[in-house]
């Protein structure tokens, strides 16, 4: 019974002793949650300029990057067109002399021809060959 007891009254003096007390919210408590929510308030003002900062260097970034890219794709258009324009004007004068050269064809072909319906070796000839 004394062991009873005496574990009674420990326990008992135990949670007297652990008990907590409740802390008055001072006016010094007060001031500092307020100097904490400014200082809360002026980081969060802080970040979001600074965010919107790095958002606006982000857009001029994209800006330089889409005008690179125009003008490597305008550069490149620009040497196409060239080597195209520079391939027709080049070949211009062959294409000149060999329509010449058929016309020409064309012409001895005619005259051999007509030569041949005067002169039977000719035409033997000229059939010989398919013309």
């Amino acid at each position: 019974m004394k062991k009873i007891i005496l574990i009674f009254i420990l326990v008992f003096l135990n949670s007297r002793l652990f008990a907590q007390k409740e802390v008055p919210f001072t006016l010094e408590d007060r001031d500092r949650l307020i100097r904490i929510e400014t200082s809360l308030k002026e980081f969060k003002e802080y970040t979001e300029k600074r965010f919107d900062q790095i958002e606006r260097r982000f857009d001029q970034i994209i800006h330089i990057f889409i005008g690179i890219v125009a003008a490597f794709a305008g550069i490149v258009a620009v040497t196409i067109g060239f080597a195209i324009w520079d391939r027709r004007t080049a070949l211009q004068p062959y294409l000149k002399i060999n329509k010449e050269i058929k016309e020409r064809e064309e012409i001895i072909l005619k005259i051999l021809k007509e030569y041949s319906k005067k002169n039977p070796e000719l035409a033997e000839i000229i059939k010989n060959f398919g013309l």
